[in-house]
Parts: structure tokens; sequence; C-alpha cells
């Protein structure tokens, strides 16, 4: 009676994962029904404890050598001739678009399948073999219930990585687009990156809500609700999401320029939707918020190719402010670094303690950091040595000194100052 017991439920547990595959007419599925009754019939016909541990031991060994040794050696000799033969046109150019984007092959995904489906069979078989067909009819008939919920997950998957390959396609078609054009600059291509990604998840949205019968009415209803609570929360990152997108369209600045944000100066290396990314002259990488940055000044130097650079040089008052202007003039048109158009200048600016202060005014182009400080530093040198040739004196700091009479004043006395208080006159007897 146990063993009838056993019997009547294996037959039952393979019945029901025969359903799965039946159609309501004669077909394939009943054929496949078929042969899952036969198979659970040969397998409770096996009672004793030895034959199911050669029984389990051979079904074990036959998927693994099936599965993972024969089938992938297969699937590699045909691909080939396979592909050749009958993957072709649109077909073809699909399966490399998905190979490119996806790390895997359609001859890897058939094998990973055929690999999923020869486990199922041996675990439902090795299950049957030792009694448990409870276990699998109770798994079947679940698998059958949720159906309809497998549909919709194995759909949402199928949508989520739609989208990953076309965001994949996007960027590379963009940025062959940028590659072709010279009028699409680095900042521009962020930006129709960006806003073509948030169409394709719009579009994704909408397909997963079409999947699970969500409708757009209760969706709108529910995102305004949560849209006042997450706002209030999140005020912020919106900012800084609605900023982001300003400043991709207004571009104050793009990606590689030299800027200056409030106290932050630094070359743009990204930006994105919710902040820009500066790399300071330390070698620093700094973060800012995009709304911080629409709220405060930039400075962009690299903006129109070209950046002037101020100097202060003093002479003696000795010396002929004329003279030493054009000597300084002269001097740094001849530098390599320093451009020709505009052209340098030099004025005399102001009375300084002890020299006449002359600024000398100059342009670079390309301008970076590196390039301001090797030009300031040639224009220095140079200036430098070309007044010591002309002997126009660059003077220190000085001061002038001077006591007064009633007090004796001061004299200078071996090298040094020696200051003399005056003699005190003797005191009037009359």
């Amino acid at each position: 009676m146990q063993t009838t017991g056993v019997f009547a439920r294996a037959l039952s547990a393979f019945d029901a994962a025969g359903v799965l595959l039946q159609n309501e007419t004669t077909g394939p599925g009943d054929r496949v029904g078929g042969y899952l009754r036969s198979a659970g019939e040969y397998l409770t016909s096996v009672t004793t404890a030895e034959e199911r541990v050669a029984l389990s031991l051979a079904l074990t060994l036959g998927a693994v050598a099936l599965g993972w040794y024969l089938l992938p050696r297969v699937t590699a000799s045909l691909d080939r001739p396979v592909t050749d033969r009958f993957v072709t046109g649109h077909l073809e150019r699909g399966l490399e678009l998905f190979g490119h984007y996806v790390p895997t092959t359609f001859g890897g995904i058939v094998v990973r399948v055929v690999q999923l489906s020869l486990l199922v069979f041996v675990a439902v078989a090795v299950l049957v073999l030792w009694g448990f067909s409870d276990v699998v009819f109770w798994a079947a008939r679940t698998t059958r219930n949720q159906a309809p919920l497998v549909g919709k997950v194995t759909s949402s998957l199928v949508v989520a990585l739609l989208a990953y390959i076309c965001t994949g396609l996007l960027r590379d078609t963009i940025d062959d687009f940028s590659t072709e054009t010279e009028w699409m600059t680095e900042h521009q291509e962020e930006i129709v990156l960006r806003v073509s990604q948030l169409g394709l998840f719009v579009v994704a949205g909408l397909v997963l809500m079409s999947v699970w019968g969500a409708t757009i009415e209760g969706f709108l209803v529910g995102a305004g609700f949560l849209g006042i609570v997450v706002g209030f929360a999140a005020r912020q990152t919106f900012g800084s999401l609605i900023a982001g997108f300003v400043l991709m369209f207004s571009r104050p600045f793009t990606i590689g320029d030299w800027v200056q944000v409030g106290d932050q100066e630094g070359i743009v290396t990204d930006i994105t939707i919710f902040n820009t990314r500066l790399e300071n002259f330390d070698g620093e990488f700094v973060v800012i918020p995009n709304d911080k940055v629409a709220n405060q000044a930039i400075t962009n130097r690299s903006q129109k190719g070209l950046l002037r650079i101020r100097l202060d040089v003093g002479i003696d008052y000795t010396a002929d402010p004329h003279r030493a202007r054009e000597v300084a003039q002269n001097t740094i048109v001849e530098l390599a670094d320093v451009v020709d158009a505009p052209p340098p200048q030099v004025f005399p600016k102001a009375f300084g303690d002890s020299a006449v202060v002359l600024e000398m005014r100059f342009w670079i182009d390309h301008p970076t950091p590196p390039r301001k400080w090797k030009a300031i530093s040639a224009v220095v040198s140079s200036v430098k040595e070309a007044f010591e040739a002309e002997d126009i004196k660059i003077p220190y700091p000085q001061r002038e000194l001077s006591g007064r009479a009633e007090t004796g004043g001061f004299r200078v006395h071996g090298g040094g100052m020696e200051t003399r208080e005056a003699t005190p006159e003797p005191p009037d007897t009359d």
C-alpha cells in the first residue's frame, strides 16, 4: 500500500508538470505529458535504496556531462555554420547589437537555458525517485497558478534590458555624430545625451506601468501626494536637478574650461544634472551642487581663448619712466609665451613709497594655469635682465628719517646710527 501511494503521488506530480505543456487539443504537449508519465512510472518502480542511489548518481553525472561538457562544445562548433546560414540581415545586426551591450552570445544563452532545464529535470526526477513527489506536485501547481506573475516579471526584465541596450546605443550614436560634426561641443553632446536618456526612461516607465496594469490617472494622483512629501524632503536635490538643466542650456562653461565658481577654481571635468566637478591646481577634485553654481558668480578664463595678465614692477625715482616703459615693452614682445595681438602694454601706474610703479599687461592664448605661470615666469626673468642691462634700478624699499632741530637730531657714527639727546639748559637763577 505504501508503494502504491508513492506511485500515485509520483504520477500526479508528473501529470501536473505535463499540464503546463499541454493544450486543449492533441499536440506536442500531450506527447510531452505522456513522456513524463512514463518517466514517473519507471522512477516509482525503483524501490531499493541501492538502486535509487545508483540512479540518482547516474542522472546527475549524465546531466553534468551533457549540459556542462558536451553541449558547450557542440554549440561552439555549430555556432559559426549556423550563424552564416540562418543569421542574416536585421537578425544579424540585432544579435551584434545585443552582444555589444550584454556580455554574452546567442549560443551562450541557449546553453544556459538547456543547463537550467537539465537541472530542473534532474531535481524533479530525484525528488520523485526518493518519494518526495508531493513537493513536485506543489511546485508544478504553484508555477501554474503564478504564471501571470511570472510573465509580468519576465516582461519587466525584458523592458529593463531593452532600456539598458537603448541607453548604450544612444550614447554611441550621439558620440559618433559629435565626432563627425564640428559644431557640436562636448557640452552640447552631454545635453543631448541626458535629454534623450530622460525620454527613454519615461517611455520605459510607461511600458512597465502598462505591463503591471497601472493607469496614468492613478499614477498621477499618487505622484501628486508623493511629490508633496518628497518635495519638502529633497528640495535641494530637485533644485540641483533644475539648475543642472539651466546650466546645460545656458552654457556658462564647458568641460575643459578653466573657471572660478565662488572661491573654488579649477578645470571643469564633468557636468551632470546634479553637480559640476572641478579639478583644482593641487590635483583635488571638487564637487559643487548645481544650485550652488547657479547662485554664485562664475568667472570663465577659457571661453574667449585669450587671457590678460597684469604684473607690477617698480623703478627708481631717478630712472626715466619712458625709457623703462620702452625697454619692458620691447622685452615682452619678444617672448614666445606672449601673443602679439593684442600687443603687450606698459604704463606708469602709481607713485610708490620708494619707486615709480609700472604696470605690464600682456596676453596668452589657450589659457591654462601652467601656461599662465610659465608666461609670468618668462616676463619677470626677461624684464629683470633687460633692466640690469640698461642700468635701470629696481629699488629696495627705502625710508627717509629726519630729526627735530630742538632735540639735537641724530647722527651716523661708526657706520651705525646713534641718537644724540639734546643738552638740557641750566636753570635760571635770577
